[in-house]
């Protein structure tokens, strides 16, 4: 077996967290000496009686070989912190997973990503504003990450889908108990559109309450920064906005109706030093150094599609609104939104602000 192996062998045993096993690790130098280790030699570290006897009881029945075979019917790999294709920025990490499990492929990682979070309650207007934010910053190369809860998660997963982009979903579970069950098929769907499903958690792990915000600190690592929708005053929300800021990363949040209980989170944010976002420009700006928008390069990558030559000839004779587009093409408000975004950026259209657009 591989030190590798040993490793997540080890962290099955999910008692010993992260740090903990790091430790381990330092002390025995070497995982397979962890894992072989005695009941006096862990004693002696500090550990309690009680939860040394636990460790050895759970590997003596766990069978390593048997594990890994288990992971490889259901296409799950891992990689750890000694594994070269481990997510370099999340080494550096407070408390960093010592073992990821995924599905799927980690190259969207490779990529400028954003964190897009939210309450699992949305309004209409989460989800019209999450909607618009994924697709559009899907439609230029910017992996969207989330967690595959209701609401917000779920939209932003989605929409990425349907633009075409990339999304990862970081779960707080195993990855053989999708949760919520509802998000099967979606979890499958982002798999299978060249995203990744990524947990810390061995098979067989329940998703426990705890385990939500645990894992919040993986979203905000893996992201270049974390965009805040709707979200209750206290709420995991805050905490995943709270990760961000102590790993150095911007937060951007949406400002909601003030009366509205789901935009305590986004305000309380923009109150205390969060930048707001009322258009994808902000977000790509904060990118900039990453993304550069060359309208003739755009031309050529994204060359004029049917749908755009549509909205040229709707703005042919004069200058429309946003909702009057919608009700001359008869599709999505986000759809339109978004196309008429990268046409902006592509030099095809102007927004007069309000909403109003002209062909340039």
């Amino acid at each position: 077996m591989t030190e590798s192996e040993y490793l997540v062998a080890i962290s099955a045993f999910t008692f010993f967290g992260p740090a903990r096993v790091r430790l381990l690790v330092s002390y025995f130098k070497s995982a397979k000496k962890v894992w072989v280790s005695t009941f006096k030699e862990l004693v002696e570290l500090g550990l309690k009686d009680t939860k040394v006897r636990e460790f050895i009881d759970f590997r003596n029945k766990f069978d390593i070989g048997s594990y890994f075979q288990r992971l490889s019917g259901q296409n799950i790999k891992t990689t750890t912190f000694l594994d070269k294709d481990f997510p370099g920025i999340l080494i550096d990490l407070e408390n960093s997973p010592v073992v990821l499990y995924y599905k799927g492929t980690l190259k969207g990682l490779k990529n400028n990503s954003v964190a897009i979070v939210g309450t699992r309650k949305m309004t209409s207007y989460g989800r019209e504003v999450t909607e618009k934010f994924s697709s559009e910053l899907a439609s230029f190369g910017v992996t969207i990450i989330s967690g595959l809860a209701r609401g917000i998660d779920t939209m932003a997963h989605k929409a990425c889908i349907s633009s075409g982009g990339t999304t990862i979903a970081v779960l707080g579970s195993g990855l053989d108990n999708i949760y919520p069950p509802e998000n099967k098929n979606l979890a499958n769907e982002i798999v299978q559109k060249g995203g990744s499903l990524i947990s810390e958690y061995p098979l067989g792990y329940a998703a426990l309450p705890a385990n939500f915000v645990i894992r919040n600190r993986i979203i905000s690592g893996l992201s270049s920064c974390v965009l805040v929708i709707e979200g209750a005053e206290k709420s995991g929300t805050l905490l995943t906005a709270s990760h961000a800021g102590e790993q150095g990363k911007t937060v951007f949040a949406v400002p909601g109706q003030i009366t509205s209980p789901l935009s305590k989170a986004p305000l309380y944010l923009l109150k205390n030093g969060a930048r707001i976002a009322t258009e994808t420009k902000d977000i790509l700006d904060e990118l900039d150094m990453e993304i550069k928008v060359d309208k003739e390069k755009m031309r050529k990558i994204s060359p004029d599609i049917p749908e755009e030559v549509e909205i040229i000839k709707f703005l042919e004779n004069e200058p429309l609104f946003l909702d009057e587009l919608v009700r001359i093409s008869g599709e999505k408000t986000s759809e339109i939104s978004a196309r008429l975004t990268i046409m902006e950026m592509k030099g095809l259209v102007r927004n007069m602000g309000g909403g109003k657009y002209k062909r340039t």
